[in-house]
């Protein structure tokens, strides 16, 4: 048995790769938090003969913008490289993922949703149609307006159990409902995204601006002030996130905002803009004027994507798998959630907090040594178990991936595992795609 690398540079080269139906797993550019690609042999258990681990980040990239305003990409295009062609053609992506280095495609197979979700919505609701290439390395196509088809009984209860987590970034399952279901969230366990239509928008003015508040750990008064205040803005305010007062620390002193405090960011259309200043910001009574202050978009998407990279330098640094949360809960139970942050800050390990506060969708990361590992993953068992009891998402953004498949079993029963099951037999038939995967159904040691 041998780990096999291999890249892709033309989508010839793939079809032929996928015709063998050897078991591979398929990135683009390693900027996945859910997969330790520094110890991924490791987790990645096989003895079965031969396991090529694919590189799909130089397959031939192409835009094109068509009359409607939807964007058409192919192969390795970048979130960071779609908006700027978009811009100078005044249009402007629906999301923006914190890493911009990042591929679509690969933004697709994880449903990935970052800052703008707060005021356009996750992923799948922008895609038009996709293109993918099946086990046997034949193209296919899957449109929005196509129902989600499968000779498979458990469709019905499954789709049931989905809709309780529908207004959810993302549920501990795929979706299910449209044709393109198939593909998105699904982390290439289906097959291979090659070619997606997605929608954009027109490029208008923004205005960001930032509030300074108290520690969340001490009183977030104020934070719950302002994700009450924003919630029916959405037309307005595109993005609400929040880096806590420890998650300055991971940046030069010279970027650091504030003094031992929080901080809000708003992205928000400048036409707006006075509006909302008038009758929402003014009208806070824990955030007066002389803490909120307008900050360069260039600066915000700076300090804003900082701090995630540089705890994945810092973890890689102590030789330890990222230990961070992805969880979502809905708006009543955001408290809860913070309270149980709130607990698990108090273990002695150093930790930040930050991520999507307008959608109750954060990331909280502890920063331990080896030998303090056990004890933040013992925490992060008890964190899942109460998102279970709230019926909350555990990962609303980046996907289950690897390191996170032992959390993820308790939220799926029977009708999840049956149509996993008889979707990879239909799909899937040799077991080629990710056979670790969450939907587990090809064998593995």
């Amino acid at each position: 048995m041998a780990f096999i690398s291999k890249t892709f540079y033309s989508s010839e080269d793939l079809i032929s790769h996928l015709k063998t139906h050897q078991p591979s797993f398929y990135f683009s550019s390693k900027t996945s938090t859910v997969i330790p690609y520094d110890k991924i042999e490791s987790l990645l258990p096989w003895s079965k003969g031969d396991y090529f681990l694919c590189d799909l980040s130089k397959l031939p990239p192409s835009m094109e913008l068509k009359a409607n305003g939807n964007l058409v990409l192919k192969g390795g295009v970048s979130w960071e490289e779609a908006k700027k062609f978009l811009r100078a053609k005044g249009r402007n992506l629906k999301t923006s993922p914190t890493e911009q280095l990042a591929l679509i495609t690969a933004g697709i197979a994880t449903s990935c949703t970052g800052e703008r979700c707060f005021g356009f919505g996750n992923m799948r609701t922008q895609v038009v149609s996709l293109k993918y290439l099946n086990y046997n390395g034949e193209e296919k196509e899957l449109k929005r307006d196509q129902n989600f088809s499968t000779s498979s009984h458990h469709l019905d209860s499954y789709q049931q159990d989905f809709n309780f987590y529908k207004n959810f970034k993302n549920a501990p399952y795929p979706r299910f409902e449209k044709a393109i279901d198939l593909m998105i969230g699904t982390e290439g366990q289906m097959g291979i995204v090659t070619e997606v239509e997605i929608e954009t928008v027109e490029n208008y003015d923004l205005t960001y601006v930032f509030m300074l508040l108290p520690r969340w750990e001490q009183n977030y008064e104020a934070h719950m002030e302002i994700f009450k205040a924003v919630q029916n803005k959405r037309d307005a305010i595109m993005s609400c996130e929040l880096l806590d007062a420890n998650c300055m620390n991971y940046l030069k002193p010279d970027e650091r905002l504030g003094n031992n405090n929080d901080v809000i960011f708003l992205e928000v259309k400048s036409d707006r803009f006075e509006e909302i200043y008038g009758n929402v910001l003014c009208h806070l009574q824990h955030v007066g004027a002389d803490q909120v202050f307008e900050i360069a978009e260039n600066k915000f998407h700076h300090v804003r994507a900082g701090v995630p990279r540089a705890i994945f330098e810092e973890n890689s640094r102590m030789g330890v798998v990222k230990v961070g949360t992805d969880c979502q809960v809905s708006a009543d139970k955001f408290t809860d959630l913070l309270n149980f942050y709130r607990k698990a800050s108090q273990i002695g390990v150093r930790y930040c907090l930050f991520g999507h506060f307008g959608d109750a969708h954060l990331h909280y990361n502890y920063m331990p040594s080896k030998e303090e590992t056990s004890k933040c993953l013992d925490m992060f068992q008890e964190l899942y178990n109460q998102v279970y009891e709230w019926h909350g998402s555990p990962f609303a953004e980046h996907g289950i991936g690897l390191i996170k498949q032992k959390y993820i079993k308790k939220f799926h029963g029977p009708h999840q595992l049956n149509l996993f099951a008889d979707l990879k037999k239909e799909h899937d038939p040799f077991g080629q795609f990710f056979p670790q995967g969450f939907m587990g159904a090809a064998e593995t040691p």
